[in-house]
């Protein structure tokens, strides 16, 4: 069941994030929240990158943007640039550099807001409770496995 139209784009630096996207997609399915992955660079591909930002923003229908890119993570930021639609960073986990990496997904010039989320399947979360601002039926659902988490934590503390 879809949300009048309402998804989540799932951009990827690299085919090799692939896995850290399939994390995030099924954050996404245990909502039913509809959802697309796209590889697309912003530092080899930024034209094809554009190409497809303008088709996507081009929907009237509410949408979030989840991007996944380690390393020199450009994408969080060309993307947020260039959208009006939130954007969520989801940095694959890195051991390179002692993990500092990070840092190029949280810095970010005047005018230029992704959110970063680090886990997975948080972000497809914050995705999903950004779309449930438009939607009864995410609310419901979102409240229904928060819910479920506080029966969880309670039954194995006692």
């Amino acid at each position: 069941m879809s949300d009048g139209g309402s998804r989540v784009i799932v951009v990827l630096g690299s085919p090799a994030d692939m896995p850290w996207a399939e994390r995030i997609a099924g954050g996404l399915k245990r909502f039913d929240v509809a959802h697309e992955i796209t590889v697309a660079s912003a530092h080899k591909t930024p034209e094809f990158l554009l190409q497809r930002l303008h088709e996507w923003e081009s929907h009237s229908e509410p949408h979030v943007y989840i991007t996944v890119a380690g390393r020199s993570n450009a994408l969080s930021g060309f993307v947020d640039a260039q959208v009006t639609a939130p954007v969520i960073a989801c940095p694959p986990a890195s051991e390179a550099f002692g993990g500092m990496d990070i840092l190029s997904s949280l810095r970010m010039p005047r005018g230029v807001a992704p959110l970063v989320v680090l886990e997975p399947e948080n972000a497809a979360l914050a995705a999903v409770k950004m779309l449930a601002l438009t939607s009864e039926r995410l609310r419901s659902a979102i409240a229904q496995s928060q819910s479920q988490e506080r029966q969880r934590v309670m039954g194995e503390g006692q």
